[in-house]
């Protein structure tokens, strides 16, 4: 089961995470299933990184998340002829 959950906007935890594709103090991206999670804010950081158990905990002052759904990539050949 996947899920997230914020503390007080300053701790956040998302089980069924795959993967860590970057972090920065401003900024960290979080893949979970087919959905990519976006976390702004201040002074992040990565706390508990368990990719076996998908479990990813993030320090820090969390402003805003954002949902963005990976989708398929087309070619651009395949664009251009229709």
């Amino acid at each position: 089961m996947n899920s997230i959950t914020i503390d007080n906007n300053n701790y956040l935890t998302i089980t069924g995470a795959t993967k860590v594709v970057s972090s920065t103090q401003s900024q960290a991206v979080v893949e979970q299933g087919s959905e990519t999670i976006i976390i702004s804010g201040s002074e992040l950081e990565v706390k508990k990184l368990d990719l076996d158990g998908k479990e990813v905990s993030i320090a820090g002052r969390i402003s805003n998340l954002k949902f963005t759904s990976k989708a398929e990539k087309v070619p651009l050949m395949k664009r251009i002829f229709k």
